[in-house]
């Protein structure tokens, strides 16, 4: 990005912008904006934006794209989430699962799964994290059992996000136990309406829901394995530095900084004092560093350039940061104001709740401080 857009980008990005701000995409964003705890179903809005062909832009033409750049994604992925529209079905469907299939799956997956993913009619979860590894997937106890041609998976999954409402999930298990740490991994396309797939609600104070799945013996035909056997790892660390852009949670946090002037502006603003004053000054230059962090990131993976160090460091600022606004703007709201309910008001209660787990999602904070210090000791030994 270099801190600027192309003209070309710049248009691009107007008509979108002008697009999702139809009241046809208005009035559906608002129907599956979760609110007091109540999880809605989102994918009547996301069937319309396949229909709009909003969803999968940069992918190719026959997956169900429109043969865009990845940048012109980020710009979609941007205009998106400023239009109120709720991100986790694109985050885990689209940059996740979909793009794990365009780096890895064959010819015959992509062709199968990509189209119904580009015209919203179907939807994806990650199944990493389990209850004794937590973001260790070093420490997955999952296994695949080979079955005749395909294999059975049996194992705990929690933290994962809108699976009630998916058809696919990308899982990571075992399928050659005692051969280390970190080998031995295979990753699974598994379908979610499986026998004995069970899927439960993890209880918690969000407006989405963290979901259970128990995999009891499912069987998962052979041509849904996703890349080599016993080679799950590698592909997980490409994709979850491709995941790390950072982008997503600075928007978060842009979002929630903006709801909190508006509940100051419609408050008490002649209250404001300079402390206050200067606090959201700085809020704003944090969040100028972050857009620039996410950037480059982005157009470094455009160029086929991951830089794990830098992924790293731009998932730990913006998710921190993003917790950080959220704390703070938890109080802004006048009693008045949390008795009416107002849209800001809302919005903050809302942020407070989602914002413990902005740290945790793709790698936790200590995981992206263990990266950056295991980079200064690399350069530290000349190496």
């Amino acid at each position: 990005m270099r801190f600027g857009f192309t003209e070309d980008q710049e248009r691009f990005r107007a008509d979108v912008r002008k697009t999702l701000r139809s009241v046809e995409v208005q009035a559906a964003a608002a129907a599956a904006t979760g609110a007091f705890g109540v999880e809605p179903d989102a994918r009547p809005l996301y069937r319309l934006l396949g229909e709009l062909g909003l969803l999968t832009v940069h992918w190719p033409v026959e997956y169900g794209g429109r043969g865009r750049s990845l940048t012109d994604a980020a710009i979609v992925a941007e205009e998106l989430v400023r239009a109120g529209v709720p991100d986790t079905f694109h985050v885990n469907t689209v940059q996740i699962v979909g793009q794990f299939l365009l780096m890895a799956g064959s010819e015959e997956q992509k062709q199968r799964y990509l189209p119904p993913i580009a015209r919203g009619e179907s939807f994806a979860s990650v199944l990493y994290t389990e209850p004794d590894a937590g973001s260790d997937l070093g420490g997955l106890r999952a296994v695949a059992e080979a079955d005749g041609d395909g294999y059975r998976i049996t194992g705990t999954k929690v933290f994962s996000l809108k699976t009630r409402f998916v058809d696919l999930g990308l899982c990571a298990a075992r399928t050659t136990p005692g051969t280390g740490k970190y080998q031995g991994i295979s990753l699974f396309l598994v379908d979610m309406r499986a026998p004995g797939v069970t899927v439960s609600m993890v209880p918690g104070i969000g407006d989405e829901h963290f979901h259970r799945v128990d995999l009891d013996a499912v069987a998962v035909p052979g041509a849904n394995l996703l890349g080599p056997r016993d080679e799950g790892w590698p592909l997980l660390n490409e994709a979850l530095a491709i995941e790390r852009t950072g982008l997503d949670y600075h928007l978060k946090a842009e979002r929630w900084l903006d709801a909190a002037l508006e509940a100051l502006v419609e408050g008490e603003p002649e209250a404001v004092s300079g402390g206050l004053l200067e606090q959201i000054g700085r809020w704003h230059g944090a969040l100028a560093a972050d857009h620039v962090l996410a950037w480059e990131v982005i157009t470094g993976i455009a160029a086929d350039r991951i830089d794990q160090v830098a992924t790293a460091v731009a998932k730990y600022h913006s998710s921190e940061l993003a917790q950080s606004i959220a704390v703070w703007a938890a109080d802004i709201p006048s009693p008045e104001q949390r008795a009416d309910r107002t849209g800001a008001t809302v919005t903050l209660e809302s942020a407070y709740r989602e914002a413990p787990g902005l740290t945790l999602s793709a790698g936790t904070s200590e995981v992206m401080l263990q990266i950056m210090a295991a980079s200064f000791d690399s350069i530290g030994q000349g190496d």
